[in-house]
């Protein structure tokens, strides 16, 4: 069941992206296509089922799935680049900076980022509830939020010492955990009701993730993956692997996973879905 939701959420919300890009001019068009295509849509996926969880219509819950994944896109673009993680290899394609340039993908990124509010902005949404959306997509995407763990994880690369397991947990919960809290929580606030519940699942899910791909980093197939592998390790990074040992990890991502799944225990069984894409995050092998 959680195989076919997943993959009717990405083909809506990739329909959604393509009608937004579809028109887009020039190098930086055709590089925002590329940037937007493919993936899982997990985050996608975490606000249309939140929504109607909630008893939001699918018309909003779509614009909001969209924008996050713009948002996420133009993450993975600015994070690819040469002053980050110089990476050139993203879903299996080479990243915005390898096919075109730098200045092409910065640019793209911003776009994207622009992209996202753009997507917000035509919810069919009462106006408080589009401002709340937008207010957190704007706290978790930036300098408090996302932005704020890259720039901790860069400070990371020339510490003296490698980072602490609370020092990796509070990088990653800003660098991963804030796009996937806002995910899990847009379907409440579009119904106005309390993101509480989501919220305490979607902080659990988020550093789940983050543990899985550091056990993908060591365990992984790039051909699966779509991306470079043990980067972290030849840089002698810390990593939830090299702190708390693969055996370590894998049982702390299976006992974040039940969080939240507990953490979801007020929906009862209407909740499922969600449960289903908890136990997916640490299974994937992309």
């Amino acid at each position: 069941m959680f195989d076919r939701r997943i993959a009717e959420v990405a083909a809506t919300v990739s329909g959604r992206l393509d009608l937004a890009l579809r028109d887009m001019p020039g190098e930086v068009g055709e590089a925002m296509r590329h940037a937007t295509s493919g993936g899982k849509r997990l985050r996608a996926f975490l606000v249309c089922e939140g929504a109607a969880l909630h008893g939001v219509a699918p018309g909003p819950a779509l614009d909001a799935a969209a924008a996050i994944e713009a948002m996420h896109a133009y993450s993975l673009v600015h994070d690819d680049l040469p002053a980050m993680d110089d990476d050139d290899l993203r879903r299996g394609q080479p990243t915005v900076h390898v096919k075109w340039n730098e200045a092409t993908a910065i640019l793209v990124g911003d776009a994207l980022q622009s992209l996202a509010f753009d997507l917000l902005s035509h919810a069919a949404l009462p106006a408080d509830r589009v401002v709340t959306l937008t207010a957190g997509m704007a706290r978790a995407a930036g300098g408090m939020g996302m932005v704020h763990g890259q720039a901790l994880d860069i400070a990371a690369e020339t510490a003296p010492e490698p980072l602490s397991l609370p020092q990796i947990t509070e990088l990653q919960a800003r660098k991963t955990g804030a796009l996937i809290e806002w995910s899990a929580q847009a379907g409440p606030i579009m119904a106005d009701a309390d993101p509480g519940p989501m919220g305490a699942y979607a902080r659990a899910l988020g550093l789940a993730f983050q543990i899985a791909d550091d056990i993908l980093d060591v365990e992984g197939d790039e051909a699966e993956t779509g991306k470079r592998l043990r980067k972290d390790t030849a840089a002698g990074k810390a990593t939830f692997v090299s702190l708390m040992g693969l055996d370590g990890a894998k049982a702390e991502a299976g006992r974040l996973v039940e969080t939240a799944c507990e953490a979801l225990s007020v929906y009862g069984e209407r909740a499922d879905g969600l449960r289903e894409a908890a136990r997916f995050v640490i299974s994937r092998q992309s």
